[in-house]
């Protein structure tokens, strides 16, 4: 995987954009964080008759919709969504209707609580037209941390975006980020939008990506620069935290690439077997004990091999401290989210989905 991601090289955005982009948000109760995300969006250095800003409220009973508005002399568009029937993917239904009437000719999605440096547009962009890319992932990293956790999850994040720019590296995309995403509008129409993949909540991202790479694997690709990151924020505790966690993990089965669904439960069985032969070492069976030793420290230089090159890349290479740490509460909740991610349902934004 470090391969993959030393394939890709980092851009010389020389060239001025010229296609046109429409921005989407999907938000729903977001007053705290909405206005900080537009005027980050309003501040780029992009030319304004290229961009547009599209907001979708997504049944906000806060003032998400009467913050939107105060920004409509700029320019920023505002959608309500107003469906009577019970959805279970309210966000594909949401970005859908937002391309339906939008004039981009590239589409890029990010959340309600993200903000960008001011060349961030320009910098995705022009790498998307430089590229000729159907499909552009770019990096999103945590930021701000207020707590030893949220710092932790920092590190976890940076693995996760490391994973799915070294797929897309090694032309074998698996993951991406719907907060910095983009793509091209007539694509979009061409795969059917998120017709087949609308079963789930989730997915507006990474089920898309594969729908893409079934057909168009070469035009896949990621922005590997410092000014195309989105930042975010970490989870504030641990129920929210796992909230999330299962809510991405329940897109893992729905692939149609089976080789993706393998790859997924074998790290998951792997990091299984590391649990329940840490049970049995712990009943004093010397030799499973030794196997356990092997494995952790085998699964430590590998997630360093891999991750290091990544703190450096976001300028936190601080955090590797707690790379021990991560290795092993990855063992406990990946073999729990595993399975809860897969059965049930889950709370999503207020809302009970699947």
């Amino acid at each position: 995987m470090r391969r993959g991601w030393s394939l890709i090289l980092e851009p010389n955005n020389s060239i001025r954009p010229t296609m046109t982009v429409s921005v989407i948000i999907a938000a729903r109760n977001e007053e705290l964080n909405i206005r900080r995300t537009i005027e980050s969006i309003l501040g780029q250095n992009y030319p304004k008759e290229l961009l547009e800003l599209i907001i979708i409220d997504d049944h906000s009973d806060d003032n998400t919709s009467l913050i939107v508005k105060e920004y409509e002399d700029k320019g920023v568009k505002l959608i309500q969504l107003n469906e009577n029937g019970r959805l279970n993917s309210y966000k594909k239904l949401a970005i859908s209707r937002a391309i339906e009437c939008c004039h981009g000719e590239i589409i890029i999605t990010t959340d309600a609580d993200c903000r960008m440096g001011s060349n961030w547009l320009a910098t995705v962009i022009s790498t998307f037209e430089k590229e000729g890319a159907y499909l552009q992932s770019s990096p999103v990293v945590y930021s701000e941390e207020k707590s030893f956790f949220e710092r932790l999850q920092t590190l976890e994040f940076l693995y996760l975006i490391g994973l799915g720019a070294a797929g897309i590296g090694n032309k074998k995309p698996t993951t991406c980020n719907g907060a910095n995403l983009a793509y091209r509008k007539d694509i979009f129409k061409q795969m059917g939008g998120f017709k087949g993949i609308d079963e789930l909540a989730s997915g507006d991202d990474e089920l898309f990506l594969h729908k893409v790479a079934e057909q168009y694997p070469e035009k896949i690709m990621f922005c590997k620069s410092k000014d195309a990151v989105v930042y975010t924020d970490a989870k504030p505790d641990l129920k929210s935290f796992i909230s999330q966690r299962r809510r991405w993990a329940s897109k893992s089965t729905k692939y149609k690439n089976k080789g993706v669904i393998a790859l997924g439960i074998s790290i998951w069985f792997f990091n299984l077997l590391i649990l329940v032969a840490s049970v049995l070492a712990l009943f004093g069976v010397k030799f499973v004990a030794w196997v356990v030793l092997f494995a952790l420290l085998l699964k430590m230089v590998v997630e360093f091999l891999f991750i290091e090159p990544l703190t450096r890349f976001a300028s936190r290479k601080e955090l590797l401290w707690y790379l021990p740490l991560l290795s092993l509460a990855h063992i406990l909740y990946l073999a729990y989210i595993g399975i809860l991610g897969n059965v049930g349902k889950y709370d999503w934004k207020g809302r009970q989905v699947k």
